[in-house]
């Protein structure tokens, strides 16, 4: 036990780095330590352009989180939110809407203390402690904080997490927990890291990910698409991030499968009958 900078909880393992913080330091953010940037600095070492996807992977989230305001969801639960630094979701949200609420769920209590003091203030978005592997508990939470209505429709959020839950923990099944609770006319917005199209020092790096608390597993195109179940994955599909719904096609390059990660959204449409 020791004494943490900035008031965060003494029982935080600074001996061993996080992954909300690496990534933290990817996008430029200030909340993350020594033994973090440690990790991320020998990471980009491997594989230069890793910066430039996580940005990719916030840039999905945005250009997500902007076609289901436009579908008229007011309320979104942000799971695996890591520290919502610059362009996060409820800043996004609620420059459209500033009645919409956003629930940030994460399993690192540093990225909740410091996404708590971040929204200090902000009556429409708190952040909670939770591991998505305890997806009842993640719902109930929700609800219990006033701001997530699961009578209404809501947009769940998994961008960059699922990968982090390995098979033997039912990735699938957590999922259809999630889903199960949602009204129709629900969304599911889900970014996932892969193995295809990607060169060997790419898997390399990922492999370094088990220095953290949260090693990564890789999945296929397939795998990653039925985590949606049987909602409606919207056009373009499950594709390589850069390449769902771009702002412009100046925004893709010639090689956008190197960001090593698939996107999908699915909606739940009202069942027949």
């Amino acid at each position: 036990m020791m004494q943490m900078p900035d008031g965060l909880p003494a029982e935080i393992d600074l001996s061993r780095p996080s992954a909300a913080r690496v990534y933290d330091y990817f996008l430029g953010g200030a909340h993350n330590f020594e033994i973090d940037r440690q990790l991320a600095e020998q990471i980009a070492s491997m594989t230069p352009n890793l910066a430039a996807t996580m940005r990719a992977g916030r840039e999905f989230l945005r250009r997500a989180v902007r076609v289901l305001l436009d579908a008229g969801i007011d309320q979104f639960l942000d799971i695996g939110s890591g520290i919502p630094t610059v362009g996060n979701v409820h800043e996004v949200a609620q420059a459209a809407n500033p009645e919409a609420r956003v629930v940030y769920v994460d399993i690192d209590p540093v990225a909740v203390a410091h996404s708590r003091e971040l929204l200090a203030g902000n009556d429409h978005a708190i952040a909670i402690h939770a591991d998505l592997r305890e997806p009842k508990l993640i719902l109930d939470q929700a609800r219990a904080s006033g701001l997530i209505d699961f009578d209404r429709p809501v947009g769940i959020l998994l961008a960059g997490v699922v990968h982090f839950i390995p098979d033997t923990d039912r990735p699938g099944d957590l999922l259809a927990t999630l889903r199960a609770a949602a009204a129709p006319g629900s969304y599911l917005v889900i970014s996932h890291s892969t193995f295809e199209d990607q060169p060997q020092e790419m898997l390399d790096a990922q492999r370094l990910s088990a220095r953290t608390a949260t090693e990564i597993t890789l999945r296929s195109r397939a795998e990653i698409s039925d985590f949606f179940g049987d909602w409606t994955i919207l056009e373009p599909g499950v594709v390589h991030m850069p390449l769902w719904r771009p702002d412009s096609p100046s925004e893709v390059d010639d090689h956008p499968e190197r960001f090593g990660a698939f996107g999908g959204v699915a909606r739940y449409d009202q069942p027949a009958g």
